[in-house]
């Protein structure tokens, strides 16, 4: 599933204009970035650009697993 974003555009009256692209927080909390965290756009084509972390966090990504209860059993059985 994708996270639609929308390119941001400040422009200055020196000519310095910026642009931004913000992470919805699913994004970066499953990515684990940290504030300040330098990264490296790539660009493939006109279609695609890659962000490529020089070093990635060594924290083991913890995942919660529930157990699946089963149906409780008839007490007349």
């Amino acid at each position: 599933m994708g996270h639609p974003t929308k390119v941001q555009l400040i422009q200055r009256k020196k000519g310095t204009d910026q642009w931004y692209i913000n992470f919805p927080t699913a994004v970066a909390q499953a990515m684990e970035f940290d504030k300040g965290e330098t990264v490296e756009w790539i660009i493939e084509d006109k279609a695609n650009v890659v962000l490529h972390r020089r070093q990635v966090p060594t924290s083991p990504v913890t995942v919660k697993k529930t157990l699946r209860r089963s149906w409780p059993e008839s007490k007349g059985s």
